[in-house]
């Protein structure tokens, strides 16, 4: 007989008054928190002017939360949030989509690299998607504990019965499960992490840094590739990719991934 997990964790870590404090906005914070300490030791490392290290972070953290939520507004749902552009402020109500996040991430690094660091943007890259890997998993996480974007239902005993009536179920309701799933959460999780090692080998074991655009390009492959191939996967997020026969996360993530491959093509062919 299969055994499957039935997941019954409440996505509010407690309460305070009438905030929540949830799983989903700790493991944001706590990736970035730990994102920040692993460039500490990158600037170090490298003698970088410690005034950047604050200034990056503040720019990396305004370009995920902005262009994450634009990317979800415009990617998934133009029609609506342009009938109604006061609502694309209402991101407590969810809706973040990681492809706009890292559009929002190349904005907000273009703009440091003109003000701070005048370098090129690439110099940054190489820098800061180190840690990112890492950041992107326990987001990841988050998601798994609010049972928001999960896959296919699957017979392998390894499925999860996600609570779908999540909002109703927190005020008392009986939990409606969904049939056992595909964690496709986990899964983007470990191909994340597995990303994360490999970027930390590169540039601590390898020094790759100092061939400009290596390890951005690996990221880019092991980020979008993995997220392309868990895409087939996972339920589609809006009706409309349902006639679609690559849904809209992966024809985001194929640029992406072309772009890496370049990246590491062209820092490899240099001397």
């Amino acid at each position: 007989m299969l055994s499957f997990i039935t997941w019954t964790a409440d996505p509010t870590i407690f309460t305070i008054g009438p905030r929540e404090i949830r799983w989903y906005g700790l493991m944001f914070a706590l990736g970035f928190l730990i994102g920040y300490k692993i460039m500490e030791k990158i600037f170090k490392k490298e003698s970088i002017p410690e005034e950047w290290l604050d200034k990056i972070l503040i720019y990396t953290m305004l370009g995920t939360v902005i262009g994450a939520r634009l990317g979800h507004c415009l990617f998934y749902d133009p029609t609506y949030y342009l009938a109604n552009p006061g609502d694309i402020l209402k991101i407590w109500e969810g809706g973040l989509a990681s492809h706009g996040g890292v559009i929002g991430i190349i904005i907000a690094i273009y703009f440091f690299s003109k003000r701070v660091t005048h370098k090129p943007m690439m110099w940054t890259f190489d820098r800061l998607v180190v840690p990112t890997g890492l950041v992107s998993a326990m987001i990841r996480f988050g998601n798994l504990m609010n049972h928001e974007i999960y896959g296919h239902t699957t017979e392998f005993p390894w499925g999860f019965r996600f609570i779908e009536n999540i909002g109703q179920w927190r005020r008392g309701a009986e939990p409606i499960f969904t049939a056992p799933s595909h964690p496709t959460q986990l899964y983007e999780a470990i191909s994340y992490l597995i990303t994360f090692a490999i970027s930390m080998w590169l540039y601590w074991k390898k020094d790759a840094y100092k061939k400009q655009g290596l390890i951005f390009g690996v990221f880019m492959i092991g980020i979008f590739l993995s997220r392309f191939f868990i895409e087939f996967l996972k339920n589609n997020q809006e009706h409309f990719e349902d006639n679609m026969t690559l849904n809209m996360g992966q024809w985001l993530s194929i640029p992406f991934v072309l772009a890496g491959v370049w990246f590491v093509y062209n820092a490899l062919r240099k001397k």
